[in-house]
């Protein structure tokens, strides 16, 4: 089952009550009510909402990932719950001592969809893609010749509209700010899915940053990247140039989890395609498999 993804931009009182999450509304005399095991995100934006302990204990026991936004209404913090897997010490044993011949392994085949994925958006909107293509098959272990690198700066180039003069940087002009939305959903996506597998979203395969608490979700998430800018391009198809952050955009960016994608040949929701890359990645971490499933972006 699709987990539900629940955003409050408004104002609100949110509590639980028998294993619901109640939501009071300000001039609205009607509690709202959600059965806390059917959600999966849980996005807050407005200064003036208050949860209680109670709700946040709920929510960690149900693994439900909790974004909170800044003023600015950009997602700046994430909440997962500390136990959410029965084998949890068995598996973080496996994690901390994977070789590294294994995660260069893994990170090759991470590179490699990625790209790909890539690939497959650019000749979606029309664009020449061989290049990629090229890149993809060649991609070595542990991307010794930073083919990911080489990938990003051609696909930036050609991805979004002339009209647009994109240029990828996380505080330039839009759409920027859209991709920076898609992808701290998609990070909180990926870092539930870790915990729910057992796994130390810290600990990465490729990325090291001391000061990241999410290594390994920035690594996860990789290949499901152009998904999102998937979402993006239809925006921009539909908007031109009127890309400002606003609640239309936002929900049609909070759409992403339940967006379909293809996976081991399947169509999944994203969120459960998630769910079968990381239980697929810890699988590779205790020895029983040697492949990561990630999915494939499709026209």
């Amino acid at each position: 089952m699709i987990k539900r993804t629940l955003y409050f931009g408004n104002p609100a009182y949110l509590k639980t009550r028998q294993e619901q999450l109640l939501a009071e509304l300000p001039g609205d005399e009607k509690v709202k009510q959600v059965p806390i095991e059917d959600i999966g995100l849980l996005v807050l934006d407005n200064a003036q909402i208050t949860v209680t302990q109670a709700l946040l204990a709920k929510l960690m026991e149900n693994n439900v990932a909790l974004v909170t936004c800044d003023h600015t209404h950009h997602p700046v913090g994430l909440f997962f719950n500390l136990d959410g897997n029965t084998l949890q010490s068995q598996k973080f044993k496996a994690q901390v001592e994977a070789s590294m011949p294994l995660k260069k392994q893994l990170w090759q085949q991470t590179v490699i969809a990625k790209i790909s994925n890539q690939s497959m958006l650019l000749r979606t909107q029309r664009e020449d893609y061989k290049y990629l293509d090229t890149l993809a098959k060649n991609v070595k272990s542990g991307d010794a010749d930073n083919a990911e690198a080489k990938a990003a700066s051609y696909y930036w180039k050609k991805v979004f509209p002339d009209f647009l003069t994109f240029r990828r940087d996380r505080e330039g002009d839009p759409p920027n700010s859209l991709l920076n939305y898609g992808y701290a959903i998609l990070r909180a996506i990926v870092a539930r899915s870790l915990v729910g597998s057992g796994l130390l979203p810290t600990l990465g395969i490729f990325h090291r940053n001391q000061y990241n608490a999410y290594c390994l979700a920035d690594d996860i998430m990789e290949p499901y990247r152009p998904f999102v800018d998937k979402v993006v391009c239809d925006i921009i198809r539909a908007n031109g140039r009127f890309l400002d952050l606003g609640p239309t955009l936002k929900k049609q960016l909070l759409s992403i989890p339940a967006m379909d994608v293809t996976i081991d040949g399947q169509k999944s929701p994203l969120m459960n395609a998630v769910q079968r890359t990381t239980s697929s990645l810890s699988k590779c971490f205790e020895g029983s498999s040697r492949k990561i499933l990630y999915p494939e972006l499709t026209h």
